[in-house]
């Protein structure tokens, strides 16, 4: 299949997992000098990941309950948060990078944001980048392992975003411009409270998080701001099931936790989340 639009404007931006080397279109795939070819799957993302294949990405099951949750708008004002802080410091033509980017749901409400915009995102998830390649039509979709070295050139992106994912500072540093800038979105303490506390098995904020984060970050990235986006949403009970399977959580619970004997899902959560602007120093 022929590369799509997205994938074509920013393959200048990629490089050759195993040489270093750029790549060009080739049939079906993407190629290197040395040979090295790289599949584009049919939904339009191109398959980067070589060697020992990641295993924590969203199978089947967490990709449907991501995209039917995030459609029927429960973390709508996160996305806006997300793209106004997005919109306020960076040019409208911009790269945007999307680390971890699961469906594109965020990556698709920034590059709304800026016109003009290109954006790449990378997640370990076959079943989530099939979405991702389709989620806006100025956004690329590539297979890749956060904690790995990016297949991309040093000093090109204007934007990393990093919205509920894990964080390699010294890639995020590496790939950014001089002065480019990073969005991290992460769970506060009291984000979904009351399903955590139904459901003693889902996985708790860490309290020691904030202070790890910024001890991570700071030799690379200067933090600009911290906006809280904090709201009650209601439920119906397949919108709790979908939200909790759509997290991490979901590895650690069976249907039957999602049926408290006796009990009900929450009908209203609190959704609270943290989301800071940070500066490449």
């Amino acid at each position: 299949m022929p590369t799509s639009p997205a994938l074509e404007a920013v393959l200048p931006l990629l490089r050759c997992p195993s040489c270093g080397a750029e790549l060009a279109p080739a049939t079906g795939s993407l190629r290197c000098p040395g040979r090295h070819t790289f599949d584009l799957a049919r939904q339009g993302y191109v398959s980067l990941l070589t060697g020992t294949r990641a295993t924590s990405g969203d199978d089947p099951a967490m990709v449907r309950a991501r995209r039917e949750f995030l459609a029927a708008g429960g973390y709508a004002p996160i996305r806006e948060a997300v793209a106004e802080l997005a919109a306020e410091g960076t040019p409208a033509g911009a790269t945007v990078l999307d680390v971890g980017c699961g469906t594109g749901y965020h990556l698709a409400g920034v590059l709304d944001a800026l016109p003009g915009a290109r954006g790449l995102g990378l997640d370990t998830s076959g079943h989530a980048l099939r979405a991702a390649a389709r989620a806006h039509p100025r956004a690329a979709a590539a297979s890749w392992d956060v904690f790995r070295p990016f297949p991309l050139v040093d000093g090109r992106v204007d934007l990393v975003l990093d919205v509920f994912a894990p964080r390699n500072p010294g890639e995020f540093h590496r790939v950014a411009r001089p002065g480019g800038r990073l969005l991290v979105v992460r769970p506060s303490e009291g984000h979904l409270a009351e399903l955590r506390r139904r459901l003693p098995g889902m996985v708790a904020v860490d309290p020691d998080k904030e202070r790890r984060l910024h001890r991570a970050l700071d030799p690379y990235f200067a933090a600009e701001g911290t906006r809280r986006v904090e709201y009650p949403v209601s439920l119906t009970a397949e919108e709790a099931v979908d939200l909790v399977l759509m997290t991490p959580s979901a590895r650690h619970l069976s249907a039957e936790d999602l049926r408290p004997e006796g009990e009900r899902l929450p009908e209203r959560v609190t959704v609270s989340v943290l989301a800071t602007a940070y500066r490449a120093r």
